[in-house]
């Protein structure tokens, strides 16, 4: 039981600081926590569940027809489990995608739901690595693995399911057709295609422990590739607030300082600081959060018309941050 209790906690507690991190990194338009719990438990539980079933009945089909025990161990690490995996962790964003489209809007969205759903995986899939190597190496060496799966590969299965991620958010956003088609499955395979290379070196290095470094060498750059991704999105996320409130003064939807503090993250964070001690931080952090997605709501109305009853949104939006604003910090 202490062995079990030991591996929750050097699984769970890395996965859940990371998933603060992904949440912080949504600066302008917070996704809700509900939907973010659940894309947590989904990974955790459903995803893990049902990929672990699956490898089972596969690894076993390719055990039957070969009779080889190292032929099966291989295809599931190198075929079945990237195929699982990332098909059951990008069902729980297609959900989101499909039915909480008006919760979907933009790239960082669709990364922050992949993020989300793959660290609740990756947990869970720790805990069973751990304890299957407390067994045969006792706690020492489960603490090893702690180091070589909790922190060098802490991000491994969210740049996975990133790919999934900017697959659904490009067919969200686009207006060519062949795109909203075509970037949901290409993404899908992306996912697949960098889990596979990653588990194909994974086995080499059981036998070549010099691929173990290309392998984190590969890991960190797709770590770094997906950093700058959301960098860039966090600026456009900023300039399209910019942009789309820049009238709302006018308006009365807000104030000038509300104006120039809700497209800044800096301004964001002193702001609230100021707020919490002015006992006003609920109401001025759902100000901040209703002005992301105002704008984004006005931006897709721009390029895709009333879908979904933008009109609507928009103008509920407004209304409940007018009534906001005074009571709001600045």
């Amino acid at each position: 039981m202490d062995t079990f209790f030991l591996a929750l906690v050097l699984s769970f507690v890395p996965a859940f600081l990371c998933a603060a991190f992904v949440y912080w990194l949504d600066r302008y338009e917070k996704e809700p926590l509900r939907l973010l719990g659940g894309a947590f438990f989904w990974g955790a539980f459903v995803a893990a569940a049902g990929a672990l079933v699956s490898q089972m009945i596969l690894s076993g089909g390719v055990y039957l027809a070969t009779g080889s025990e190292e032929a099966a161990d291989l295809a599931g690490s190198t075929l079945f489990a990237p195929l699982t995996e990332e098909s059951l962790k990008g069902l729980a964003v297609l959900l989101v995608f499909l039915v909480f489209r008006r919760e979907f809007d933009s790239l960082l969205d669709g990364l922050v739901y992949a993020g989300i759903v793959a660290l609740g995986f990756a947990a869970t899939e720790n805990v069973i690595y751990l304890l299957g190597f407390a067994e045969e190496h006792g706690t020492e060496g489960m603490l090893g693995l702690f180091v070589v799966r909790c922190i060098l590969g802490a991000w491994d299965h969210p740049f996975y399911t990133s790919f999934i991620g900017m697959g659904l958010a490009a067919s969200r956003l686009s207006l060519s057709g062949w795109v909203r088609w075509l970037a949901p499955p290409l993404g899908w395979g992306m996912a697949v295609a960098t889990h596979s290379l990653h588990n194909v070196l994974a086995e080499a290095a059981s036998s070549t422990p010099e691929v173990l470094f290309l392998m984190f060498l590969i890991d960190w750059t797709g770590w770094l590739f997906v950093a700058i991704v959301i960098l860039v999105a966090i600026r456009r996320e900023g300039r399209l607030l910019r942009a789309e409130l820049a009238d709302e003064v006018a308006w009365g939807t807000m104030t000038a300082a509300q104006y120039h503090t809700a497209a800044s993250p800096l301004g964001r964070s002193v702001v609230r600081l100021r707020a919490l001690f002015a006992g006003k931080l609920g109401v001025t952090m759902r100000l901040y959060r209703l002005a992301g997605e105002l704008a984004h709501k006005k931006r897709q109305r721009a390029r895709f018309g009333d879908e979904g009853g933008n009109d609507r949104l928009i103008e509920g939006l407004r209304d409940e941050m007018r009534r906001l604003s005074p009571l709001a910090g600045s």
